[in-house]
């Protein structure tokens, strides 16, 4: 099994927006394993931490921006690719402004900076997916789908047909990411607009900056005031957008993709369907090998009988996503009052089954600090469908954001595949002062 890598020391560079023209200073910093990739806004008046993660992704026209609260990342696509190229699992992105460094609208820069790094490797396991059923989304004529193939590498096939604009036409490419050269054949493909795109963009007071020759702007018979680094450089940049955004996965996949017209926004439709094949098939697995078994889950929890509400972690995905299980048995004290004759499992018990994960989860990234997570409200609290004995609860949290006082988390709570609760879970982060 392959390893979790970051790297060995810290490196930096500078450069304007595509789109905003705004100078960022940007750093990359080593991260610890299982802590996964995330955007550091560090010219708030406080640090903000932005994941990596298809829950943090919002709409923004031709690029992938991510955002926690008010703090943005914009157009990262380019620099995950790179990530990925470089084989780094775990990275710390520290940025002085809203929007990545263009340099010049490929993931190369990137990645000669990361090269100077060197790569260390981690004593984890590396999270891979391997597709094992179809998953495919699709936009007016535009199509993506992750089908079961190698389970070794990602093979990606890309369709790109221009055929109204006689510069592009139709390119076809099929590459095999891991197993071919990405640094050279996919990294070095810059970003492309028509010449009516860039004109309208600048129009509406974007990338004012920036000329023909920062720009790859095609024209009827070609680029203007630029040269093609590949004849088919176009497709190849597709390739380079549909990897960044594969980074939101979380996961290294396996298997096979076919693309024909993707976008930014299919490429984040089809990452959310296949987080949901994913959610779905730990939540049908629940007899399988614990993560935690009961005695684990007492060295992290405080909590005791009648109120331990978490039997076994069935998987735990960093410090950003948990899954766990707890058994709902007639033998539960609270069936005694609620309700004789018509045993149903109190809400409130339910949502505490939901913040003990969370708590565990949240202990990924408390281990070591002398700090617990004490529950402090909850929001959007829904309950779906009663619970009752010999029911099994299947839980499920993930961390929206972990602050120096704070901690945030989605939660949901399922039996089979209904929903029975959901809820948003804020925590205090607290000393653990000993009795």
């Amino acid at each position: 099994m392959s390893r979790q890598k970051t790297i060995a020391n810290p490196v930096s560079l500078k450069g304007l927006g595509l789109f905003g023209g705004v100078p960022c200073n940007m750093r990359f910093a080593p991260a610890p394993a299982d802590s996964g990739l995330a955007f550091i806004r560090c010219d708030l008046q406080s640090p903000v931490r932005i994941a990596v993660r298809a829950s943090n992704v919002v709409k923004n026209p031709r690029r992938t921006s991510l955002v926690n609260g008010p703090a943005a990342a914009e157009t990262v696509e380019h620099v995950l690719a790179a990530i990925w190229g470089c084989g780094i699992d775990n990275l710390s992105i520290e940025i002085d402004g809203p929007e990545i460094p263009s340099i010049d609208g490929s993931p190369l820069p990137f990645i000669k900076v990361l090269q100077t790094a060197g790569v260390k490797e981690l004593d984890a396991p590396r999270s891979e997916y391997i597709i094992t059923e179809p998953v495919a989304v699709s936009e007016g004529d535009a199509m993506l789908a992750a089908l079961p193939g190698p389970t070794d590498c990602l093979e990606i096939l890309y369709e790109l047909d221009d055929l109204r604009t006689p510069s592009i036409g139709k390119q076809v490419l099929a590459f095999r990411l891991d197993k071919e050269d990405f640094i050279t054949q996919i990294a070095p493909a810059r970003t492309f607009m028509l010449e009516a795109e860039a004109l309208e963009a600048q129009a509406q007071g974007l990338g004012k900056h920036l000329s023909a020759k920062d720009l790859l702007v095609m024209g009827p018979s070609g680029p203007i005031d630029n040269t093609l680094r590949f004849p088919d450089e176009h497709v190849r940049h597709k390739v380079v957008d549909l990897v960044g955004d594969m980074s939101l996965l979380g996961k290294r996949l396996r298997g096979r993709i076919v693309a024909c017209r993707s976008g930014h926004a299919l490429n984040h439709a089809l990452v959310r369907k296949l987080l949901e094949v994913i959610a779905r098939g730990a939540r049908g697995n629940t007899a399988g090998e614990p993560i935690l078994d009961i005695r684990k889950i007492m060295r992290i929890l405080k909590h005791r009988y009648p109120f331990l509400m978490v039997d076994r972690v069935l998987e735990i995905d960093g410090d950003r996503r948990a899954v766990g299980v707890k058994n709902v048995t007639m033998n539960e004290p609270f069936f005694q009052g609620h309700f004789p004759g018509q045993p149903i499992m109190p809400g409130v018990m339910i949502l505490e089954a939901l913040a003990q994960l969370s708590g565990i989860l949240l202990s990924r990234r408390l281990e070591h600090t002398g700090k617990i997570a004490v529950l402090l409200s909850m929001d959007r609290v829904k309950m779906r469908r009663p619970v009752r004995p010999g029911d099994q609860l299947v839980l499920e949290a993930e961390s929206l954001h972990v602050r120096t006082r704070t901690g945030h988390c989605r939660c949901k709570a399922y039996v089979g595949p209904e929903v029975a609760a959901e809820a948003e879970i804020k925590f205090m982060l607290v000393d653990d002062e000993p009795v």
